[in-house]
């Protein structure tokens, strides 16, 4: 008698999942048939984070623009490839001469990363002799827009970046400039744009209220001058180090650099993250390098092999397919602890890039990392049912034409619908 009900009870449990999975597919199915999505692209891949079973899957397999969720893949190679630490510099000490290469280290002198031992490690020698030939990218990734170079979201990759390659603006009594380096290279004039494409001139707009973030343009001179300014000891280039053990100084913990990479989509650390990574590799700084050695060996197993080639999402060379993404979603929730894990992305309606949008009542339900360029949104990450079900998902909407407001509300319908039902 008891096999009996115990029998029941399990085929009853079963029935009524079938039932309530249809019943959501039949959902989704009826909002992507709407002439909503007429002339888009659209995926949408859903998977139980336990069983593996797939909810939902509208071109799983197919390629898409990821913009930001590109990160996604760049968070990955850096908790795979980096320590608790970044590496902040590779040196040798002879005599009074203090021998460094970068690694590409972002935090140095950053406006947000406020102490940083390798300054102070620096200021105790009297001459740095700086090698910036290990560098073996561009400035710029491959596919990026080239009139954006005076924007906030596109400063220029380099070896050994210093206050995140941006000239800070502001004014308060006076005008405010960081590095001061500068001050006499900010014009205070409304301009066409903010900076001049080929030099370090500086347009700001007197009746200007925000803080804003211009890339300059980095050159050998300017990074040992800026670099001799901000440590008052003498700075030289030399072509490469000693012959000996080189050493590694570690700064700031990894952690930091990735949560502020993955809320505020910060393209910098992100480029910079995947020269860090391919600093653990050999002493040659490239991005590159490091994703091919991620493709090659931890996500060899991918159905679909991206097309990756920045850390940032900034290129629309990218291409990633939504199962991918959940392939490599799911790698990080096996490997990382769920609430650390969940710590690295925006929560719906809480923080980052998801603060006004998919917000739970009263809990978060939504961790994602969401990605924007002119008509492409996407997002990918968790979702937390009212069953107390987590499913990874990936939503990627390329080509479509509505504004990007009305595509989050078309997603918010379907992850509303998932999350009380399923």
């Amino acid at each position: 008698m008891k096999t009996t009900i115990a029998y029941f009870l399990f085929f009853s449990l079963i029935v009524g999942c079938s039932s309530t999975k249809r019943s959501i597919q039949k959902s989704a199915q009826k909002v992507f048939d709407s002439s909503f999505y007429d002339n888009q692209f659209t995926g949408f891949l859903v998977v139980n984070s336990q069983n593996k079973d797939t909810l939902l899957n509208f071109n799983g397999e197919k390629y898409f623009t990821p913009a930001s969720n590109t990160k996604i893949f760049t968070l990955f190679a850096a908790k795979t490839l980096l320590s608790d630490s970044i590496p902040a510099l590779k040196y040798i000490a002879q005599n009074d001469t203090l021998y460094i290469e970068g690694t590409g280290d972002p935090t140095l002198l950053h406006s947000y990363f406020k102490y940083n031992k390798a300054v102070e490690f620096l200021k105790h020698y009297s001459i740095i002799a700086l090698s910036l030939n290990n560098f073996q990218e561009e400035k710029f990734g491959p596919g990026w827009a080239w009139d954006d170079y005076g924007y906030y979201y596109q400063p220029e990759i380099t070896a050994f970046p210093l206050y995140g390659n941006v000239t800070t603006i502001y004014k308060s009594d006076n005008l405010n400039v960081s590095p001061p380096y500068f001050r006499d290279s900010v014009i205070a004039i409304d301009y066409r744009t903010n900076r001049e494409l080929e030099r370090n001139l500086f347009y700001f707009s007197p009746t200007q209220q925000d803080t804003i973030e211009i890339p300059f343009k980095t050159n050998l001179k300017l990074v040992t001058d800026l670099l001799e300014k901000a440590l008052g000891n003498r700075v030289i280039l030399t072509d490469k180090l000693p012959i000996g053990e080189k050493k590694i100084l570690y700064s700031v913990p990894s952690d930091t650099v990735l949560k502020r990479m993955m809320h505020e989509s910060d393209n910098f650390l992100a480029e910079q993250l995947l020269l860090l990574s391919s600093s653990t590799l050999s002493d040659t700084l490239s991005g590159q390098k490091a994703r091919d050695t991620i493709l090659a060996n931890q996500l060899a197993d991918l159905n679909q092999p991206p097309r990756w080639v920045d850390g940032s999402g900034l290129s629309r060379y990218n291409l990633f397919t939504p199962e991918s993404m959940v392939a490599v979603l799911d790698k990080l929730y096996t490997d990382i602890p769920t609430k650390k894990l969940f710590d690295y992305f925006p929560a719906g309606g809480v923080s980052g890039t998801l603060e006004d949008w998919y917000a739970g009542n009263p809990n978060p339900y939504i961790y994602a990392k969401s990605g924007s360029l002119g008509n492409v949104y996407c997002l990918s990450g968790y979702l937390l049912t009212k069953s107390g079900k987590t499913l990874i998902f990936s939503f990627m909407n390329n080509h479509f034409r509505h504004s990007s407001s009305g595509i989050k509300k078309q997603m918010e319908q379907i992850f509303e619908e998932i999350r009380d039902n399923y």
